[in-house]
């Protein structure tokens, strides 16, 4: 015949649970045992049990133990209630989720991080508008980021899209170059293809073009960005060709 009582060792070979774990939620007023023996070991009965694998069950949806301790106070109705909105939840963590590891695959497979869509549903900015506030903040008051910004904003998302296509063929170009001394006709001739390319958007003077190179070379996340293209010192061997560019 089964005993009429259980128990913590029992409840801990029936649940899987710690026997810690018992005595914190016994300390916390969560779950607590039905009898005292004499000698202060808790026994639980059936419902008792009942309950517990309610706890856990909940505990598993991702509510915490306060929240745990609240519901439980609630009618049967009240919680179905709560939990179908617990359930519409879960379902926006596991899109997250799968937002979170197809952006970590990508960035793992070598796309910049730049290229991720890892902050669209997050209260964090996308890492392009991130990189437009950056642009906004550092050069919002020269004449050549007003007239990059107006231009932007009259292409339409076609020939952004086509633009900026082009601008990453030019550095698959250069990139296939690298091991060329950047002053070469071969490498000048694509740096000529990057800076007519660079004037759909903006006027570059020699300052400009300067202060670009040293962009590339000295920002850890251009460095990241031109690793795509598979060379780790491309970077560096843009800034040689441009400098070389303009002081030839």
């Amino acid at each position: 015949m089964k005993k009429p009582l259980l128990a913590v060792k029992d409840i801990v070979q029936i649940t899987g649970i710690t026997a810690r774990t018992l005595h914190y939620y016994d300390r916390i007023d969560l779950f607590k045992p039905t009898h005292l023996t004499e000698k202060g070991y808790r026994l639980y009965d059936r419902s008792s049990l009942e309950k517990l694998q309610t706890i856990l069950f909940l505990k598993e949806m991702d509510f915490s133990l306060k929240e745990i301790t609240d519901i439980l106070k609630l009618t049967r109705q009240e919680q179905k209630q709560i939990l179908k909105k617990q359930s519409q939840n879960l379902l926006s963590k596991k899109q997250r989720l799968e937002t979170i590891m197809v952006a970590l695959d990508e960035y793992v497979s070598g796309n910049d991080i730049s290229h991720l869509q890892i902050f669209n549903s997050s209260t964090v900015l996308p890492l392009k508008e991130q990189y437009a506030n950056e642009a906004r903040f550092i050069y919002g008051e020269t004449k050549a980021y007003k007239v990059y910004n107006e231009t932007l904003e009259n292409l339409s998302v076609d020939e952004k899209e086509k633009r900026f296509s082009d601008m990453e063929e030019i550095y698959k170009k250069i990139a296939s170059c690298v091991d060329q001394d950047p002053s070469t006709d071969e490498v000048q001739r694509l740096i000529e293809e990057w800076k007519e390319n660079l004037m759909h958007f903006m006027t570059c003077d020699a300052e400009l073009l300067a202060c670009i190179a040293h962009t590339y070379k000295f920002d850890a996340r251009f460095k990241s960005y031109f690793n795509q293209y598979g060379n780790e010192d491309l970077a560096d061997f843009l800034y040689s060709a441009i400098m070389h560019n303009i002081n030839r």
